[in-house]
């Protein structure tokens, strides 16, 4: 059996991570859209270069008949100096 203080001290973490979690996340999706109407978020991933995003992305519009048009935006997130968020249309 745990001594009060471990629970304690457990419960106390447990409770600043549930504050914090929600204060520190964002959304996947914090970069706005390329200009135009129509574009929807498809995810988000690290590139070497946004050439090589944009590349794969090109790439994916034939998986994805619902789309004709597809880019990158930079989103760099806390460890991803190199992330970005990935549309179509």
């Amino acid at each position: 059996m745990k001594s009060w203080r471990t629970r304690i001290g457990v419960g106390l973490a447990v409770g600043a991570a549930a504050v914090a979690i929600p204060l520190t996340s964002g959304t996947a999706f914090a970069a706005g859209p390329p200009p135009g109407d129509g574009w929807q978020p498809v995810g988000g991933e690290s590139y070497d270069s946004w050439q090589a995003c944009y590349d794969q992305m090109q790439s994916d519009l034939a998986l994805n008949p619902q789309y004709h048009e597809a880019t990158c935006v930079s989103d760099p997130q806390p460890g991803l100096p190199n992330f970005y968020s990935e549309w179509m249309r």
